[in-house]
């Protein structure tokens, strides 16, 4: 109950910081846009027979996505993370509707419905999820890293993701959606908690006192497994793109891909240790109405499977 009065009181006690939330509005936009242009892309690149490496639209829907990341970062500066981070929900629901503009991917009523249950259940898991800062230098997160939970659930996860890259993907990647999803999201247990630890070491590399090298190790082991995670999950999502709708894609995969990183954050970080018993059941109920979103999604598509199949 302290954490709730304290995150209302700090969003009614002061001003809304609009540029922020400009800032994440036009970010979520952007971001929203991504999938959409690479799809295109792809698709444009495949009627050529080339690849779609070549391909103008491709490339606007990558330089796009870094230009979201830049400004979700911006935005996390300039207004706190209870506003910024479910504001990214209306990039899921930009992009249903340019899909349906750019590559004519409607989504029936079911699929309407699902995508924005997943998008109000993420809403709640974010407002709701712990946001306590247990961990606040660099070795109390060196001190983390080593706990044998945090060692058994990175391995776990490394687990998952070899099996899944390399016995999964191959079979059942191109007919199943929820294979590509589940690769990406699971990444997202190294890149935000990276991002955020990076911060952390950068604090006693960049200060005015000489660094020690476990700082500087730290900081690019850390460096080392963000931009690894981010060129696989960049792979994978294209991989995903050439067999799936993009609008279907991208709500299941900000479904996983946040509750992947809540996790991590929550294990890495002690963040669970300020979970109230409101919260709790907060999540619990985002996280029903989630899986309720994507049961109505993969019904949609199957649906369309079905359709496409008896209209050849």
């Amino acid at each position: 109950m302290d954490t709730e009065m304290g995150t209302d009181s700090e969003l009614t006690g002061a001003p809304l910081p609009f540029a922020g939330i400009v800032i994440a509005v036009v970010s979520s936009f952007i971001n929203g846009s991504t999938f959409v242009l690479q799809k295109k892309g792809i698709s444009r690149s495949r009627d050529r027979g080339g690849s779609y490496l070549t391909d103008v639209v491709w490339w606007s829907g990558t330089v796009a996505m870094i230009v979201g990341q830049i400004g979700n970062f911006l935005a996390y500066n300039v207004a706190p993370a209870v506003i910024v981070t479910p504001l990214g929900a209306l990039g899921v629901l930009f992009g249903a509707v340019l899909a349906s503009w750019i590559l004519q991917e409607h989504l029936n009523i079911l699929g309407k419905l699902g995508c924005v249950l997943c998008c109000c259940g993420s809403v709640a898991l974010i407002i709701h999820a712990p946001k306590a800062e247990t961990v606040t230098t660099r070795l109390e997160l060196e001190e983390r890293l080593l706990d044998p939970v945090v060692v058994a659930y990175a391995l776990l996860v490394v687990l998952l993701l070899v099996i899944l890259i390399v016995w999964i993907a191959p079979v059942h990647g191109t007919s199943n959606i929820m294979v590509y999803v589940a690769i990406c999201s699971l990444f997202g247990s190294f890149t935000v908690p990276s991002s955020k630890g990076l911060g952390l070491a950068a604090q006693d590399i960049f200060a005015d006192a000489p660094s020690s090298s476990r700082a500087l190790a730290l900081f690019l082991g850390l460096l080392g497994t963000l931009a690894v995670s981010i060129l696989i999950q960049f792979f994978f999502i294209n991989k995903a793109l050439e067999c799936y709708s993009s609008n279907m894609f991208e709500a299941i995969y900000y479904v996983t891909f946040t509750s992947t990183v809540i996790l991590a954050s929550a294990i890495l970080f002690k963040e669970w240790t300020a979970l109230t018993l409101t919260d709790s059941l907060a999540m619990l109920c985002g996280l029903t109405t989630v899986c309720v979103g994507v049961i109505l999604l993969r019904i949609s598509q199957e649906a369309l499977i079905t359709w496409k199949k008896k209209t050849d």
